[in-house]
């Protein structure tokens, strides 16, 4: 059986995988956090109808996934960053990352991950139970 074609898990993994590119893109910030002249990325909040529709495809070759389990290093970049302009913090070089806001961006993206792997196994759980399997 496909989860994917299942609407919620369709959308909960949709969901998985822009947490997942987004705590890389918060690590990147905090990994640049001295580098001079260097501005906080994040992603683009995720629409629901993007959530549910998935990733649009672009035109020319395309990567093909033989197997599920593998792993598709173009989903990350598949979403849009957007580079923070709030810039009242900034130190003498021009490094406008803040630790403390970044840390908890990851503190919150690490909840909204664990909430979502808990709907999934939830969902699943139910799905079984319906189908009489435990």
């Amino acid at each position: 059986m496909n989860l994917d074609k299942i609407p919620i898990f369709a959308a909960l993994t949709e969901k998985m995988k822009w947490l997942t590119a987004r705590q890389s893109v918060l690590a990147q910030n905090i990994a640049n956090s001295d580098t001079p002249n260097y501005r906080a990325r994040d992603l683009k909040p995720l629409e629901f109808r993007e959530m549910i529709e998935g990733p649009k495809e672009e035109d020319g070759v395309q990567i093909n996934r033989t197997n599920m389990r593998h792993i598709f290093v173009d989903e990350i970049a598949s979403y849009e960053t957007v580079i923070n302009r709030d810039s009242s913090q900034t130190t003498p070089t021009g490094n406008a990352v803040l630790l403390e806001q970044e840390m908890m961006k990851v503190a919150e993206t690490q909840i909204q991950y664990e909430l979502t792997t808990s709907l999934y196994k939830k969902n699943l759980g139910m799905l079984k139970t319906a189908l009489g399997r435990r």
